[in-house]
């Protein structure tokens, strides 16, 4: 069949569907039609047509979950406020108050939010519930591993969040995020997937007041604001699966939970009155990139810039300016950085260190100690 026949083919259909439909529904005829005259066309023209039944169901199916699980989480979460005292030279010393992040209920008067929230030691703190009711904060545990903050409050009448399985996560499964955006928005809830697991990352609170390396986090693109901090990364199951801890600065979209699981590992432990040491070696360093590496005498891996006194790294024979290319065989690089493996262990244990130093590789067995923290 010549273009030319096709051309009047089409219109002639185009006119048949018309004719055929008449006042009818607009979709009463449509499938029929489209079945009798479907094997004419071999793909030159585009036909539109209407939602499955499947697809409608999917979406429809999707928005009631999320509605569900906001209805069933949304009275477990709180705004955490900040009391500080501060000089003013004209009033003197002045009582000032801020919403400063986010914390939710998992039961036993705890309330669970990220470290940053409450870093302040001289600062009080207490969180406001869904009806506006404020509870003083009776006490804080500062993970000193992670940006996690245990908060007891008495007398809180909330029902605790049920703990998913963050081991379980895919990515492209739909998350929830509900938290006090900017401060000032109780309980903003908002959607997206997880765009990764497993992502390592440097945590600042501005200005260099707070930063901490952070491995093994949740990668999602549902919106993060200041205020989030601290908040739950639900499943549709209402399950928490992660704790917000941070979003990207200048980049839409890109925001970062702690796992689900390294929550519960926390909070087993605080239950149990276990105290965590966070491992140190004793060194501050820079990563030493490909290209930077391709340009220098250094290999990559982590370049020693200061060794702190009396630590695993000095007792070892660490000096300033050694590259520290392994640990343990485990090669060091942008991804893989040497305070996310060093974490992986436990205060005394050994790692060996692979160091280059004046043009030659060397081994050095160092035995970790704990964080002054």
């Amino acid at each position: 069949m010549n273009r030319s026949k096709q051309t009047k083919l089409f219109v002639g259909l185009v006119v048949v569907i018309a004719l055929v439909i008449g006042s009818a529904p607009i979709w009463q005829h449509y499938d029929e039609v489209i079945s009798k005259v479907s094997g004419v066309f071999s793909g030159g023209f585009g036909i539109i047509t209407k939602p499955s039944v499947n697809e409608t169901l999917r979406v429809v199916s999707e928005e009631s979950a999320t509605i569900d699980v906001v209805k069933k989480v949304k009275d477990s979460v709180v705004s955490v406020v900040e009391t500080s005292i501060a000089f003013d030279v004209f009033n003197g010393l002045t009582q000032q108050e801020a919403s400063i992040g986010t914390g939710f209920y998992v039961g036993d008067t705890i309330i669970i939010t990220n470290k940053h929230v409450v870093s302040d030691t001289q600062s009080t703190y207490s969180v406001v519930d869904a009806t506006g009711e404020r509870h003083a904060v009776t006490s804080i545990f500062r993970d000193p591993i992670n940006d996690l903050s245990v908060l007891t409050v008495e007398n809180l009448s909330l029902a605790p969040l049920e703990m998913g399985d963050s081991s379980s996560l895919q990515v492209g499964q739909t998350v929830i995020a509900i938290g006090n955006a900017l401060g000032r928005f109780s309980n903003t809830v908002t959607k997206g997937v997880v765009s990764g697991v497993g992502r390592g990352i440097v945590t600042s609170g501005g200005l260099g007041q707070f930063q901490e390396e952070l491995d093994g986090v949740i990668q999602t693109d549902a919106a993060l604001n200041p205020g989030n901090s601290g908040g739950p990364l639900l499943n549709l199951d209402g399950q928490v699966i992660g704790v917000n801890v941070a979003m990207s600065v200048g980049s839409e979209n890109i925001g970062f939970a702690i796992p689900s699981n390294t929550l519960t590992q926390l909070i087993t432990d605080f239950k149990s009155g276990t105290v965590r040491q966070r491992p140190l070696l004793g060194v501050s360093y820079a990563i030493i990139t490909p290209d930077f590496a391709r340009n220098s005498e250094f290999p990559e891996g982590a370049l020693v810039r200061q060794v702190v006194s009396g630590s695993a790294a000095d007792e070892a024979g660490l000096k300033v300016n050694d590259v520290i290319t392994q640990i343990d065989g485990q090669a060091i690089s942008e991804d893989t950085s040497l305070s996310s493996i060093i974490l992986r262990h436990k205060v005394g244990d050994s790692v060996s260190l692979t160091v280059y130093r004046n043009g030659s590789y060397t081994t050095i067995d160092a035995v970790l100690k704990a964080s002054a923290e």
